[in-house]
This record gives C-alpha cells, sequence and structure tokens, in this order.
C-alpha cells in the first residue's frame, strides 16, 4: 500500500482547513496525526477516505481515490469516525458483521471466510462477549471498541480512525492501541487521529504534526514531539523522556 497526498487543499463552510498539504506514506505503517484541536487533522482523513471534496491529489498505489469505484475503495479504506454510533438495536455480531458488506455479493449471504473475518476483528477489539448483546445496551466505551471492530471486519489496506480511544478506560486505551500495532504489524497502514501524546508516541512509527492546516513536522515521535515543538504548536511546556515504547510526554505548564 502506498498512499500520496500532493498540495492538498479543503475547505469547509467556506474556511480554508488544509492548505496545499503533501506527504507519502507506505504500509505496513502506523501514522498518527497529531496537533491542536483546529489543526486539520479530520478534514485530512475524511479527505483521504473521499468523504468531502478536495482540491490537489491524494492517491493509492498511484490511483486517485476519486477515480476509483466506491465498492472497490470500500474494501481499500476503512474508515472509524469520532464520536461513531450505533442507532440500530442489532446484536454486537451483526454490527460487526456490516464491516463485510464491500466483500459481499449481491443477495448472498456471508462466507466461511467473512465469518472468519468477523470473529477475528471481535475478538481483537475484546468484544466476543457481547456478541449476542443488543448494542444499544452497551456502554459508551464499549460500543466505541464494537465500532472499531466493525472497521476492523474490513480487513482494509488502510485503516482510518478518528480519536480511537476518547471514550475509553486507561485498560482500554492500551487495547485499542495495541490493536491498532497488531493490525500494521499484519501489513497494514493505520493513520490515527491522536490527542494522548505519549500514546502517539509509545505506538506510532511516525507522527504528522498539523497546525492550521500545514504540516508543521513529519518523523519519528523523539523528532517530532521536541520541547520547541511543544511549546510553539501546542504551547505548552512538558516532561519528555524515555525511548521507543518507553517515550512519553507529559503537559505540565501553558505558555501564554
Amino acid at each position: 500500500m502506498e498512499l500520496r497526498v500532493e498540495n492538498l487543499r479543503a475547505s469547509l463552510g467556506g474556511a480554508r482547513v488544509l492548505r496545499r498539504l503533501s506527504f507519502d506514506a507506505r504500509g505496513p505503517s502506523f501514522i498518527g496525526l497529531v496537533g491542536p484541536n483546529g489543526a486539520g487533522k479530520t478534514t485530512l482523513i475524511r479527505a483521504v477516505a473521499n468523504l468531502i471534496p478536495f482540491e490537489g491529489e491524494i492517491s493509492l498505489d498511484g490511483a486517485p481515490v476519486d477515480s476509483v469505484e466506491p465498492r472497490a475503495r470500500a474494501k481499500k479504506i476503512a474508515y472509524l469516525a469520532q464520536g461513531a454510533e450505533s442507532h440500530w438495536p442489532l446484536s454486537v455480531e451483526r454490527v460487526v458483521a456490516l464491516g463485510r458488506l464491500p466483500h459481499l455479493e449481491p443477495f448472498r449471504a456471508a462466507s466461511p471466510a467473512d465469518e472468519v473475518a468477523i470473529e477475528r476483528a471481535m475478538e481483537l477489539a475484546d468484544v466476543t462477549r457481547f456478541r449476542d448483546r443488543d448494542v444499544l445496551t452497551l456502554s459508551g466505551g464499549e460500543r466505541a471498541r464494537v465500532l472499531l471492530a466493525r472497521a476492523l471486519a474490513v480487513e482494509a489496506e488502510l485503516l482510518l480512525v478518528d480519536e480511537p480511544v476518547a471514550s475509553l478506560d486507561p485498560y482500554h486505551q492500551l487495547g485499542v492501541m495495541e490493536v491498532l500495532r497488531a493490525y500494521v504489524d499484519q501489513g497494514r497502514m493505520v493513520i490515527a487521529v491522536l490527542h494522548d501524546l505519549s500514546l502517539a508516541a509509545r505506538y506510532c512509527d511516525r507522527l504528522i504534526l498539523l497546525d492550521e492546516g500545514i504540516i508543521r513536522a513529519d518523523g519519528g515521535p523523539a523528532e517530532v514531539l521536541t520541547a520547541e515543538t511543544l511549546r510553539s504548536v501546542y504551547r505548552v511546556e512538558a516532561l519528555i523522556g524515555g525511548e521507543g515504547r518507553g517515550f512519553h510526554v507529559q503537559p505540565v505548564k501553558r505558555v501564554e
């Protein structure tokens, strides 16, 4: 999987959100999109998923995303929106099975391969024990993991997730990050919008720091999350330390 973004511009409500943004990415890779609120992170992944109008070029394996037939694109790209919800009283297993829709032939039942993918996704997201529960009876954090399982069930080459740990307790935050890391280690690409800088630093291979619609820094976590960058972009001072999976960033003071 190769993703190329060139000279990307996008506007929302008449306001320019992304400004001539360019980067390349090759899988397998876990890429964290970080930056302050309003930096353009969600707009970027929605553009990559071809969910909003944009100018410039976004291509997957050399093919512009807006030229790929929708069903084929849905097999290659899975997207989990920020605060995604389930509004219908379906069982957890049926909700997760919706992730296989791009693979199903019209009027055909799920194949054994589909069933395996559904089971694997539920296990990865730790929701197997809820299989027969009405998804609406689950807590917000439990529903978030069910919807992550639905996205995993697609088994897409590129998984886009927007704030996947926002509603979870620390135990399940770590669990979700481990799931995403494992998904990458299976040979795929994950691009995740993340606000927890320590989680981003520990699990991501690469961070892209956005601010005011442009890329301010791009590289390994230790290269991007420097004291200078945190002061200039996030306007905070932070304690920074450790290496590899032990690398951590703890904001301690605002800089006015």
